[in-house]
């Protein structure tokens, strides 16, 4: 009965994280398809680019909901389970990278599975473990965003700062270390995800947000664009 549960949870999780608010979301505000814009992910930044900057925040605030709600699956399901909570927070980020209801064939008539890169329900599924991390994230992951100015190297860093945060409080007596492994595992889901975007880093060809974007821009004499990023999603 405890393993139903453990499987019921998760596979609840993962619906849950399937829902792809970016796609809705850009659909009732204009019409368009967010697949067939910019990267074709349904997270954020690609709303963003598709329906405006609204539609962006409404977008990744569903996303970082859709981690959040985890906890109180777990909570219904199995109060103070700290490995379902971990897998049920990495079962929604499964869900919105590769989304059931997004299901096509492509033109080699293989079935595949779109949706966004992670970061947004990343962060949900760690306040999902522990609230308070939105104040370490949401600041430091702004500076990588400003500062170093990649999208997807500040959506890699959502999960690499959790990780550390977990790993600080487990060190302190604070938490568990399980929930360590949640940090781990959404890290390698997110660099997963971004496989495109990290060839395009080491190639040299990424495009560049924030200070660095701003800087290029005004040197090729364009209007400087602080958000024109990929992949925060």
């Amino acid at each position: 009965m405890e393993v139903l549960t453990f499987v019921l949870c998760i596979v609840a999780s993962y619906f849950l994280g399937a829902i792809p608010f970016g796609l809705i979301i850009v659909r009732i505000g204009t019409g368009k398809d967010v697949r067939g814009v910019g990267s074709g992910r349904t997270g954020g930044t690609n709303a963003m680019r598709a329906a405006g900057v609204f539609a962006g925040f409404l977008t990744a605030l569903f996303d970082i909901l859709k981690g959040a709600a985890t906890y109180f699956l777990v909570n219904f399901f199995s109060p103070g389970n700290a490995w379902l909570q971990v897998f049920c927070g990495i079962a929604a980020i499964i869900g919105h990278n590769y989304s059931i209801f997004l299901a096509h064939k492509d033109e080699k008539g293989k079935l595949r599975l779109t949706g966004g890169a992670g970061g947004a329900t990343c962060l949900g599924g760690a306040i999902a473990i522990w609230p308070p991390i939105w104040a370490f994230i949401l600041p430091l992951g702004l500076l990588v965003y400003v500062i170093i100015g990649f999208a997807s190297v500040t959506t890699m860093s959502i999960a690499l700062i959790a990780t550390g945060v977990f790993i600080y409080r487990a060190a302190m007596g604070y938490a568990s270390w399980i929930y360590v492994a949640y940090g781990v595992l959404s890290e390698l889901l997110l660099i997963w995800a971004l496989r495109p975007n990290i060839k395009r880093l080491i190639d040299g060809t990424e495009r560049s947000v924030g200070i660095r974007s701003y800087i290029q821009r005004k040197k090729a004499g364009k209007r400087p664009d602080f958000y024109n990023g990929d992949d925060l999603e």
